[in-house]
């Protein structure tokens, strides 16, 4: 036994947050058991194809945990899960729990080169994947079949998503329907439960451990401050993998109180609109590229969305001009959540006042998370002065998995991760300023990208915006911003306007952008949040 757990807490800091009684020994297969007992014949999940009641869902992890153990998945083994949104990635994820097996999370998004490094680094010796890929995924299953570095090939198992057995063909070796289930050998709670993959803008994605005591904490925690109850219905349109899918408060906050789990293919405006109208939706999570495409799909009126209670933004920092737009536009209840897939996470509280919601990025979700905003010497700043966030608490990480050196960069000796974040912490709430490499230097000035692109976001013609800094010979930095204009824009945008309008609204002169290059869509990384470092080009 090691005296430190795959999540980097030590023995004696684990003790200290059971005894407390966060850490209650709760695991992810224990959970899922809980709500099919209590709630066997509600209806528990939809996708295009299939509606599965608990019981039906329950019957459907054995299936896939017999196929998946006929395969050589067994406790302790890693399995790089690379689904789409489906009823089958429910299947599959408790199967793997339900084997006490380690799920390695990886999205649609990831390519060969990612996929690759996570079968290395975890190490993983299965990947299962969809048998309906696109030409994407079909290089990536490609690529997975050669031989890795060290001679290993990891054992692909492809499920088809689209059928009403998803487990009956496209496996490596499918037992009949009528073999025994295999038996259940769930793991610990202090277990590794899962690697996830961190949310950066450049380089490779880490991976997190989580075991299930941490995790699980952290969705008791959202389901305490957001709304989501038994009778709801939660729609999934987010990549389901992604920490802000899984847990703020996610598929499995649906999973711990027994809501409806309905799948969407895409967070586009033509996928969610009509599965909201059709399942009568009370609540669904968003990053602000996709609220903003709803806010202004010009046929958003056309459908019936009076049954949404709560819209869950995060991912990113949501523009206050946006924010303020969600109530009276769409009349639901906006939370914003600032999080990371390493831990900590904030929710603007459903009983705050109007500019809270749209101004902070909410509080921390547990009374025992810690908060420092320190200066570059690592000096607490007094409150309501930027500075970096760093945070240690129950359900934040200590250390990545199988990553000495980046470990030492990004945790303090005494467990506090350095975020990267640069907030403003004032009167219990966190306020994103930016990222402390996002800064903007041109020639000695400090620039704020947010506060370019919320002015550039009142514009009546833009839709969305991006600010980056690009290099210069003179100036060391130059300020370039993307520009997505609105579909139903009266005029064509032109960069030489828009910087008038940029001056016009009071912004400094040296913040207005050197560039302004007007474009359809952003670049996006892996994990589906705005690539920076690929519009610094």
């Amino acid at each position: 036994m090691t005296d430190v757990l795959a999540n980097g807490f030590s023995r004696q800091s684990a003790e200290h947050y059971r005894q407390l009684g966060v850490w209650n020994g709760d695991t992810h297969w224990k959970l899922f058991r809980r709500t099919v007992t209590a709630r066997p014949h509600a209806l528990a999940a939809i996708d295009g194809i299939r509606s599965l009641t608990w019981a039906e869902l329950d019957a459907g992890v054995a299936r896939a945990a017999t196929i998946l153990a006929h395969n050589g998945v067994r406790r302790g083994v890693k399995v790089i899960v690379q689904l789409p949104n489906s009823v089958a990635y429910l299947e599959t994820i408790f199967a793997l729990w339900r084997l006490g097996a380690v799920p390695v999370f990886a999205l649609p998004a990831h390519g060969a080169s990612d996929v690759r490094h996570f079968a290395m680094h975890a190490p993983a010796t299965h990947y299962i994947g969809t048998s309906n890929p696109n030409r994407h995924l079909t290089r990536v299953q490609a690529d997975l079949a050669r031989p890795l570095p060290d001679g290993r090939t990891p054992t692909s198992i492809l499920v088809n998503e689209r059928a009403d057995d998803p487990w009956a063909r496209g496996t490596r070796r499918s037992p009949t329907r009528d073999c025994l289930p295999a038996t259940p050998t769930p793991g610990a709670a202090d277990d590794l439960a899962f690697l996830q993959l961190s949310g950066g803008t450049t380089g490779v994605p880490k991976q997190i451990p989580r075991t299930h005591d941490d995790y699980l904490y952290s969705v008791r925690a959202s389901i305490d401050v957001c709304d989501l109850r038994a009778d709801d219905v939660l729609l999934v349109a987010l990549p389901a993998s992604h920490n802000f899918t899984m847990s703020s408060p996610g598929i499995l906050g649906a999973v711990q109180v027994g809501a409806t789990i309905v799948f969407a293919d895409s967070p586009m405006p033509t996928d969610v609109l009509p599965l909201i109208e059709r399942h009568r939706v009370t609540h669904l999570a968003l990053v602000p590229p996709a609220l903003i495409s709803l806010l202004n799909y010009p046929d958003r009126a056309v459908h019936d969305l009076h049954s949404v209670r709560t819209v869950w933004v995060g991912g990113a920092k949501l523009s206050e001009t946006a924010a303020r737009r969600v109530r009276p536009e769409l009349g639901w209840n906006l939370q914003q959540v600032f999080g990371m897939a390493e831990g900590l996470v904030n929710y603007t509280p459903l009983e705050a006042g109007i500019e809270e919601i749209v101004s902070t990025q909410g509080r921390p979700m547990s009374p025992y998370d810690e908060i420092l905003v320190v200066d570059d010497d690592d000096n607490e700043v007094p409150a309501g002065t930027p500075g970096n966030l760093l945070t240690r608490g129950p359900y934040t990480i200590r250390q990545y998995h199988r990553a000495p050196e980046v470990n030492a960069r990004s945790f303090t000796g005494d467990g506090f991760y350095r975020t990267g974040d640069i907030v403003v912490f004032r009167d219990g709430t966190l306020t994103v300023v930016g990222r402390a490499k996002d800064q903007i230097n041109r020639g000695g000035e400090k620039i704020a990208p947010e506060a370019v692109e919320n002015v550039l976001l009142t514009h009546p013609a833009v839709h969305d915006v991006s600010v980056v800094g690009v290099p210069d010979d003179i100036l060391g930095e130059k300020t370039r911003a993307l520009v997505i204009p609105r579909e139903n824009a009266t005029s064509p945008l032109k960069p030489a306007a828009l910087k008038k309008y940029v001056r016009e609204q009071g912004l400094a002169s040296f913040a207005v952008p050197d560039i302004i290059d007007i474009v359809e869509e952003f670049p996006f990384t892996g994990v589906g949040k705005v690539s920076k470092k690929d519009q610094a080009v």
